[in-house]
């Protein structure tokens, strides 16, 4: 027997989650689609469990110069289990508090694989979902008035150099070792590579990362690449760009083999298990896309800028329309989708003003254009850095690496991109991300009274020496 709802939802990650809410407080009766558990990729595989790992690197690091602070420890040692143990405590709260937003929502929760189906006797349009149940229960059928997609990414894949779980990984493999590697390759210098060789050198790994390009963190300001890399190779870790990896030549045996052209040079590694860390790929495989007029670009779902699909009735949402696959970015897609489906008239994300944070030690974080974006956009650019070798708070942190970038367009002082590496980034990142949104000029961030001692008086520094004025320079 098929049940009606106003909106059905496939993928329950970040992204659909909270577009369930949105819509259930819009009185909407609302049915969402998982073939895994509620939260997604980010609460399971991805944001909530990486980070609950990098801080147990952050705080095992720092147990080893705790002397630095006047406290005198001996034989700090690191255990793994709990290390895991605690992640998973974690995931486990908040997929627990996601179960009891769906309750209070009442919004109705299909374990299973929905696909969606062509005109039949359900609908005269495409968009009737089937779900294959994988709780035990016999296949349903939902007869929605709206669908929003929101099926999310899977690791990429290089070819003959596929993950095995055992020499080669991919970060869902990573995040449930049962005990730490010697050494490790990582295939990929993005953000997720550096978040991982950051965490595994803090652990004690010997960690190497292999880029293809010319710059680890390629979507990144150049400077702050430049001083993730010189702060990272502090702890150990080896960078080694322009390398292109042999697939064919990989060898497992009790480790790992590989050789790579690097600058037109074949060299070749050895570690104990490979890493890769190439990006995300849509998920828009075996979820019904051929039932429907949907386009689908450079492997992910077109979409207008409420995220409608040639499918006016159908939306899609997050990693599958491609874009800046991030979890906040994903929710608040979900929320635009919503409120247009609703017929309200939701404001449409101005992608610039989208803060981009780096969980790393040390942490980065980004809004708007980078300097070379900037450039080539024809902007006249004024810019100022401030370290935080000179804020009061990041000495007693005992944290005084990195600093603050602001670029500003030269005509007229309006902030164009905010730049920063150093310690706890990615919350300082929200004030220069409203900044943006409120179309603020630097002269605005300069003239905002920022309390001392905190480490947010870098970003007022910062501002301030735009036009050569910052006080403790």
């Amino acid at each position: 027997m098929a049940e009606e709802y106003d909106l059905v939802i496939l993928g329950a990650g970040t992204g659909g989650y909270v577009a369930a809410i949105r819509a259930a407080q819009h009185g909407m009766r609302v049915a969402v689609v998982e073939k895994e558990k509620l939260g997604g990729t980010c609460l399971h595989k991805g944001c909530i469990p990486s980070k609950a790992l990098l801080r147990s690197a952050e705080v095992f690091s720092a147990a080893k110069r705790s002397e630095d602070f006047g406290v005198i420890t001996s034989n700090v040692q690191l255990n793994f289990s709990k290390v895991q143990e605690r992640k998973r405590s974690i995931v486990e709260q908040l997929h627990r508090g996601v179960q009891h937003l769906m309750k209070k929502g009442k919004i109705d929760v299909f374990e299973g694989t929905g696909r969606i189906l062509g005109p039949s006797i359900f609908s005269p349009t495409p968009g009737t979902i089937s779900i294959e149940r994988t709780d035990g229960q016999e296949n349903t059928m939902l007869i929605p008035q709206y669908v929003l997609i929101a099926t999310g990414s899977s690791p990429r894949a290089l070819p003959g150099l596929e993950a095995d779980g055992q020499y080669v990984l991919t970060s869902d493999h990573a995040l449930e070792l049962e005990a730490l590697p010697s050494s490790i390759l990582i295939v990929g210098g993005g953000v997720i590579g550096i978040e991982w060789a950051s965490m595994l050198a803090d652990f004690g790994v010997e960690v190497t990362v292999i880029e293809y390009g010319d710059q680890i963190l390629p979507t990144e300001d150049f400077e702050i690449a430049k001083e993730a890399v010189k702060q990272l190779k502090k702890k150990g870790i080896t960078f080694v760009t322009n390398a292109k990896i042999l697939a064919d030549t990989l060898k497992k045996n009790k480790g790992i083999k590989i050789s790579a052209e690097v600058n037109g040079q074949l060299q070749v590694f050895e570690s104990e298990k490979l890493l890769l860390s190439v990006g995300r790929e849509p998920n828009v495989k075996n979820i019904g896309l051929e039932n429907t007029d949907i386009e689908v670009e450079n492997g992910a779902i077109k979409v207008n800028e409420f995220g409608q699909t040639k499918e006016t009735h159908m939306y899609a949402i997050g990693d599958v329309i491609g874009g800046l696959q991030l979890a906040h970015v994903a929710s608040h897609e979900g929320i635009v989708a919503v409120d247009h489906l609703a017929g309200k008239k939701p404001e449409v994300i101005n992608y610039e003003t989208v803060p981009k944070c780096i969980y790393s030690s040390p942490e980065m974080a980004s809004v708007g254009l980078t300097e070379k974006e900037a450039k080539e956009q024809g902007y006249q650019l004024k810019i100022g850095t401030f370290p935080f070798k000179a804020i009061g708070k990041a000495l007693v942190y005992g944290e005084t690496e990195g600093f603050v970038k602001v670029i500003v367009n030269a005509k007229n002082d309006d902030l164009l991109g905010v730049h920063m590496i150093g310690p706890h980034v990615t919350d300082l990142i929200s004030e220069a991300a409203l900044a943006k949104v409120l179309d603020a000029a630097s002269f605005e961030i300069a003239e905002t009274i920022h309390p001392h001692p905190t480490l947010s008086e870098v970003i007022g520094e910062a501002a301030l020496a735009v036009d050569g004025f910052a006080i403790h320079s």
